[in-house]
């Protein structure tokens, strides 16, 4: 398995690792820096953790060129992607816009379905793709064929459904949605974690595939007599490593809310 680190993409996006590897953040945050060659402003998605280090690093690559940042952009509301946001609006002095009213910062305004942002010639189109959680957007990048998923799809792995805020139905339809638009108008996922995915539609099939997968390893765990997450979670993901069953329990609940099953939260 190859080291992800970050770095420039294509002639008008580029990465700035985050410094916060974990088992639930891989590699680290990626921060996309966006412009279009020779623009005069640039975009940044997801500032990521209240790191000085890291937000130095974002700003030297947004304002590289004597460009000024124009915007910037959350995903949705997970602290890994949001912390720094309002210390980043302060270095930028720029607007920060994001789903969530408390995100967003210096007069940004929110972001909606099929919102078009323009920025000197950047074009980004916003899709509202929840499930992961109420307020997860991607952002189609129509000049590199691409769309920022955040935590909707990742670089490596699956993501969870952040239950009771993300909801199972809504990711499913979520990723058929994406999936849809591949191979036009996409073919490259820039995830809000680890490598950029070259066969978009490879990967959000797969995504799609495997959460089947799950929704039946579920439903024969119920059929079992299994009724709380964590019991669930020790029957289906077994093959997790346990420092992230805690996790996993919050998509197991997702999915046994789309199921019909009570849960029972005494376990």
């Amino acid at each position: 398995m190859s080291v992800w680190a970050g770095g420039t993409i294509s002639e008008r996006a580029l990465c700035v690792l985050a410094p916060n590897a974990s088992p639930m953040t891989l590699d680290g945050t990626n921060t996309w820096v966006l412009a279009e060659p020779g623009a005069r402003r640039s975009v940044v998605i997801d500032p990521g953790p209240l790191d000085d280090g890291h937000l130095a690093a974002v700003l030297a690559a947004a304002t590289a060129g004597d460009r000024a940042v124009g915007l910037v952009i959350v995903t949705h509301r997970h602290p890994d992607h949001t912390e720094g946001a309002a210390a980043f609006a302060e270095l930028a002095q720029a607007p920060v816009r994001a789903v969530d009213p408390e995100f967003r910062e210096r007069g940004g305004g929110g972001l909606s379905e099929g919102d078009r942002i323009s920025v000197d010639g950047l074009d980004v189109q916003v899709l509202a793709t929840p499930g992961h959680t109420s307020d997860s957007v991607t952002l189609l990048l129509p000049a590199d064929r691409a769309i920022l998923t955040g935590d909707t799809v990742l670089g490596r792995g699956t993501t969870v459904v952040a239950h009771p805020d993300g909801k199972l139905a809504d990711y499913l339809a979520s990723l058929e949605r994406l999936h849809a638009m591949t191979p036009e108008p996409v073919a490259v996922v820039y995830p809000g974690h680890g490598p950029v995915l070259p066969h978009a539609g490879e990967a959000i099939g797969y995504y799609l595939k495997h959460r089947q997968e799950r929704l039946q390893q579920v439903r024969a765990a119920v059929a079992a007599g299994d009724r709380t997450p964590r019991d669930v979670v020790e029957r289906v993901y077994s093959d997790v490593d346990p420092v992230l069953w805690p996790y996993a329990e919050w998509s197991v609940a997702a999915q046994l809310e789309y199921l019909g099953v009570s849960i029972d939260q005494s376990g």
